[in-house]
């Protein structure tokens, strides 16, 4: 998943359970990924920086950046 002008895209995104997903952030400023459930916290991403998470049951998983709550996501495993 691309961070890049405030947004992550693409949102919804649909995988298989089992699988990785990474975020990374292309923007200039900071970003972070938190699972809105606390499922799932990233650190403080940086420019460049990416973080992965393994998603392994099936579910909808929502999230943000808790830097910028506006920014929001959705992993969807199936």
């Amino acid at each position: 998943v691309k961070i890049d002008n405030f947004t992550f895209a693409p949102t919804p995104i649909a995988v298989q359970p089992g699988s990785r997903v990474t975020w990374t952030n292309g923007d200039d400023i900071p970003h972070t990924v938190v699972e809105v459930g606390g499922k799932f916290k990233s650190t403080v991403l940086d420019t460049g920086d990416s973080w992965s998470y393994d998603f392994k049951e099936s579910g909808t998983f929502e999230y943000f950046c808790s830097l910028h709550a506006h920014m929001r996501g959705k992993v969807v495993v199936h």
